[in-house]
């Protein structure tokens, strides 16, 4: 695979970003790319190392070895291929995915994996600009018809390959343009918004149809669709997100991270917002609750907006920098992240808790917090305890909550159609991804959990090859 020898000449190395001081002022995206000659000598470091643990990590299962032994060879047209034959849409993954596969990567080992979802995300835009990437329109149609409802990874995906079969699909979609959270709550210094919309353009040429502006369960009901497609997908999310119940929380300034990330997305997009509505950081000290990469977002988003102070806290301990001995390779490293958005300027903090939200007349002025420990209990599950005399207050006039997603909305569609939940409020699925309603599936987040964009993707090709099979007996 590629140059046997190539990990022991060539050193990793990496695209980079732009520079802090230039990026901060604008929401284009932060990556740089290298060059092609750079590339293939990145392509050639991955070996041909016996198990491809990179392959065994990737969610949607790409044949990681193959596509870079054809990065090195030139043969940029297959590699695309390659990457296209277990994801709809490489141009997504690469340039927002954790990639779990550097990770399992053999040379991870030595803190030296290759440059994996760099080098993904350069095969699809060679592939887009050489005219490798055109539409495929199925020759012949089966006469059988599908409703999507959402038009986020999972259901972009499912829409993809049950169109390549030759059903009629349609993606309903509740916003304005499609893209679920790839478009809404991913900011675009993360993800061009135009690179949604060059793969949706293709999907539209290929015979994919999207009813924007469309709620199925509100302002159109569910039981039609039923009557007027064979099969309907529900790839709706997991958007109920995780609230914290302290004194304060109705205090003006109080927000979800995802009002906030989708409305500056939106402001982006030339979409006009009121005054009253309008979530600024501007000249505030911002506090973002919770450690992950959607606090992260809110982190930069807030520093584009110009934020007075920026901090972010966690309510978990700080988490090592190198992997502690419970958690080997090439298992996800539970170790400390450093994001772009951090390095732009942000106080980081963890074992803390929220006691209470501050504020006068209506309106947020300062947040109570504490410090916590954790230990193991008898039974050997983490305790939360607050360590005494710990407890301050700090300035705030913006709070972001970004403490994850609980389930999936159930008010609406899950409710009229009577779906049967999991323990934790997800539409239960059987290993054919049918729910307890006949011709109705759901995948995505909506029934695996809040999770990665490349599991959502994973997950709506699952779902789509069962809705296939069902839709060829019925």
């Amino acid at each position: 695979m590629a140059d046997p020898k190539g990990f022991m000449k060539i050193a990793r190395k990496d695209g980079g970003n732009r520079p802090i001081s230039e990026r901060v002022d604008d929401y284009g995206e932060v990556e740089q790319t290298l060059n092609e000659q750079d590339r293939v000598l990145q392509a050639s470091r991955c070996m041909d190392c016996g198990i491809p643990f990179c392959h065994w990590a990737c969610p949607v299962g790409s044949k990681i070895p193959e596509w870079q032994d054809a990065i090195y060879k030139g043969e940029w047209k297959l590699a695309s291929e390659i990457l296209h034959s277990t994801n709809s849409f490489p141009e997504f993954t690469g340039r927002i995915c954790p990639n779990p596969c550097e990770k399992s990567c053999v040379l991870a080992i030595h803190k030296e994996g290759v440059t994996i979802r760099e080098n993904e995300c350069s095969v699809v835009e060679k592939a887009f600009d050489a005219g490798y990437i055109t539409p495929r329109i199925p020759s012949k149609r089966t006469g059988k018809k599908v409703a999507v409802i959402g038009g986020g990874p999972a259901g972009l995906s499912v829409a993809d390959l049950l169109n390549q079969a030759g059903h009629t699909v349609t993606v309903f979609e509740k916003d304005n343009a499609v893209g679920g959270l790839l478009r809404y709550g991913i900011p675009d210094f993360k993800l061009n918004k135009k690179v949604i919309d060059r793969r949706v353009k293709l999907f539209e040429e290929e015979g994919i149809l999207f009813k924007l502006n469309t709620m199925v369960g509100q302002t159109v009901k569910g039981e039609e669709i039923l009557k007027d497609f064979d099969a309907v997908v529900l790839t709706i999310g997991a958007m109920k997100p995780r609230d914290i119940a302290v004194e304060g929380r109705e205090l003006k300034g109080v927000h979800f991270a995802m009002d906030f990330l989708t409305q500056q997305n939106k402001i982006n997009r030339g979409e006009q917002i009121s005054e009253q509505e309008r979530l600024l950081a501007q000249g505030k000290n911002v506090l973002v609750i919770g450690g992950g990469d959607t606090g992260s977002d809110c982190v930069g988003t807030s520093i584009r907006q110009k934020a007075k102070a920026v901090t972010q806290i966690e309510i978990l301990p700080k988490p090592p920098v190198e992997r502690a001995g419970g958690n080997p390779w090439p298992y996800w490293p539970t170790t400390l992240k450093t994001s772009t958005s951090h390095q732009e300027g942000c106080e980081r903090k963890w074992s803390l808790n929220t006691k209470r939200f501050i504020g006068e007349n209506g309106q947020l002025k300062q947040v109570e917090l504490v410090e916590v420990e954790w230990t193991k209990g008898d039974k050997g599950q983490w305790v939360m305890t607050e360590k005494p005399e710990s407890a301050y207050v700090m300035d705030a006039e913006l709070v972001l909550l970004s403490m994850g997603f609980v389930s999936p909305v159930h008010e609406g569609l899950v409710n009229e159609f009577g779906l049967e939940l999991d323990p934790r409020g997800n539409i239960k699925i059987g290993a054919d991804y049918a729910t307890s309603k006949a011709n109705v599936f759901a995948a995505g987040d909506a029934s695996n959990g809040a999770s990665l964009v490349v599991t959502a993707i994973a997950k709506g090709r699952e779902a789509a090859m069962s809705v296939n099979s069902f839709l060829k007996t019925k």
